[in-house]
């Protein structure tokens, strides 16, 4: 297994995004190379706030996520109402996890905010591996979000 070079990683993706400033786009972008960065990764993408509490489906790679999760469900719900990262080593043991997929083991979610700390949605990896990521991972994919979505729309 390959771990991610996040330093080659930030920099494609602040290359490819640089002066977009469209959500959607920069979640597309996002999604596409992180989820091509690390074979861990096997369903990579975004949820976004589409009205209050609401998460919908945003761009993503990988088989079908779920379209409609409310801020009250699951771990994307969690790291939404909460707006805390949430890393989760077994979704077995997280209380009212939603299988979008049922080979999913472990899950990452992030907050995704603009600048003006307004909250766009969330980033989501599912892995089919148990304890697939590390709080380096999260740390990371963090501080990538921050400096990607700082003038999103």
């Amino acid at each position: 297994m390959t771990a991610v070079n996040y330093n080659d990683l930030r920099n494609a993706i602040l290359s490819l995004t640089e002066g977009e400033h469209d959500a959607v786009a920069l979640m597309a972008t996002v999604a596409c190379e992180v989820h091509n960065s690390d074979e861990r990764f096997d369903w990579t993408g975004f949820y976004r706030v589409t009205e209050p509490n609401i998460l919908k489906i945003g761009p993503y790679q990988g088989g079908h996520g779920c379209l409609v999760i409310p801020f009250s469900r699951g771990v994307c719900g969690a790291a939404a109402r909460e707006e805390k990262v949430q890393l989760v080593a077994d979704v077995e043991e997280f209380v009212g996890h939603i299988a979008c997929a049922s080979s999913t083991r472990s899950e990452l979610v992030i907050p995704v905010k603009n600048a003006a700390g307004r909250l766009l949605g969330v980033f989501d990896i599912d892995s089919d591996q148990p304890a697939a990521f590390t709080q380096n991972d999260a740390n990371e994919l963090s501080s990538l979000l921050t400096l990607v979505f700082a003038n999103a729309s």
